[in-house]
């Protein structure tokens, strides 16, 4: 009991914490229009992806907004009365969810817990003292994060997590750049692809998506469109109905599922997505 209040006063410690990224709207500004747009995205979790609890937030390239998006979903997922929210990095050869958020002791993190089992997540994970959310740093970055991403020690802190918290949120490395999004595709619910309007290479997101298990596509966040308009969040696409590959496009020779006639006719809903946000292919 002692150990565990030990834990529980450590965790919301206020002086590891200083004042957070301004983008994070969801938790700074959790009335403005923009924080609003995220709670589009959790209705649309909620109401059509209920079943999926680990949500890997991930991008095709670095810098597309991806660390952004994930403090902001799992921001508004904290709003709710009785919610307990955990967000993860996992990026781990670039961590920076826990400085975006404004925490100052980043270690240990979740390196650290992994490898040393006298560690617990209960213990590792750090309450934020204003918001129904816990944040699980990285810890200690790593060159070559494999040995941590395949250890079944993360599987089970994943389980472990999927039962005690309602959400958690993974920030993910890009999927293009290095394999590490791919090696913990099986213990993650669904992902979310965040897209910079006008920004992405349209090859390089096909590529990704077709990294990706179809199954595993919860939808398309597309970031920085009409930036006057709607701030941070663009727009919302989901892989609805039977056709599970109908983001396979922009080769000219169709695969049989994106639109249902299979000659190839770009009219699938992520090519009208990709024309209006990123533009003519690059």
């Amino acid at each position: 009991m002692t150990q565990t209040m030990t834990q529980l006063s450590r965790a919301v410690d206020q002086r590891e914490w200083r004042r957070m990224d301004e983008h994070l709207v969801s938790l700074v500004d959790s009335t403005s229009f923009e924080a609003d747009q995220y709670r589009t995205l959790r209705h649309a979790l909620e109401r059509t992806h209920a079943a999926k609890k680990v949500i890997g937030v991930t991008s095709a390239v670095p810098g597309d907004g991806k660390t952004t998006t994930a403090i902001n979903l799992a921001g508004v997922l904290a709003q709710a009365p009785d919610a307990r929210i955990l967000i993860v990095d996992l990026d781990l050869r670039t961590p920076s969810l826990a400085d975006r958020l404004g925490l100052t002791v980043q270690s240990p993190g979740l390196v650290d817990l992994v490898f040393d089992p006298a560690l617990t997540l209960d213990g590792v994970a750090r309450r934020h003292p204003q918001f129904r959310l816990e944040v699980l740093p990285a810890g200690r970055a790593l060159t070559v994060p494999y040995e941590v991403l395949k250890s079944p020690r993360l599987a089970e802190l994943m389980l472990q997590a999927s039962r005690q918290y309602h959400y958690v949120i993974v920030d993910t490395p890009p999927l293009v750049a290095v394999q590490d999004a791919r090696l913990i595709a099986d213990w993650v619910d669904g992902f979310v692809m965040v897209v910079a309007a006008h920004r992405t290479p349209r090859k390089l997101l096909e590529e990704s998506l077709n990294l990706m298990e179809p199954a595993k596509l919860i939808g398309l966040i597309f970031n920085g469109e009409d930036r006057r308009r709607s701030g941070y969040y663009g727009g919302y696409y989901t892989s609805k109905g039977k056709h599970h590959g109908w983001w396979r496009v922009g080769n000219g020779h169709g695969n049989g599922h994106g639109n249902g006639n299979g000659h190839g006719q770009r009219t699938s809903v992520l090519d009208t997505a990709l024309r209006t946000f990123l533009g003519r292919p690059r």
